[in-house]
This record gives structure tokens, C-alpha cells and sequence, in this order.
């Protein structure tokens, strides 16, 4: 019973961080300069980047907690 919940937990945090990532990057060319991510650099874009991912994970917790 704990895997199964282990292994929906890792699935949920898949699709929030896939999906967060394509809505990230397709939004970035919009986004002012400080908001975009640079390659091998902590910025203010991974920031963004993370709250997209964080709020789509709890969209997705809260529709499958809904079913």
C-alpha cells in the first residue's frame, strides 16, 4: 500500500515538473529579462521555474484528492 502511494507521489511530481517546465519555457521569451533562466546559473528564472512546477503539483494533488 506504501508503494503504491510512493509510486502516484513520484507520477504527480513527473507530470507537475514536465508540465511546469514546457509552460516555463514557452512563457520565458515573454518574461522580463530577470525572470528568464540562464544555463548553469541560480537565478531568479529557476525561482519562477519552481513556482510554476510547485503550483501545478498542487493542482494536480488537489484533483486527485478530489476523486
Amino acid at each position: 500500500m506504501a508503494r503504491n502511494a510512493a509510486v502516484r507521489n513520484f507520477l504527480d511530481a513527473l507530470v507537475a515538473v514536465l508540465a511546469g517546465n514546457a509552460l516555463y519555457f514557452l512563457v520565458m521569451p515573454h518574461l522580463p529579462a530577470v525572470a528568464r533562466h540562464t544555463w548553469f546559473k541560480e537565478d531568479w528564472g529557476l525561482v519562477v521555474d519552481f513556482l510554476i512546477c510547485t503550483v501545478i503539483f498542487v493542482a494536480v494533488k488537489l484533483v486527485r484528492r478530489s476523486e
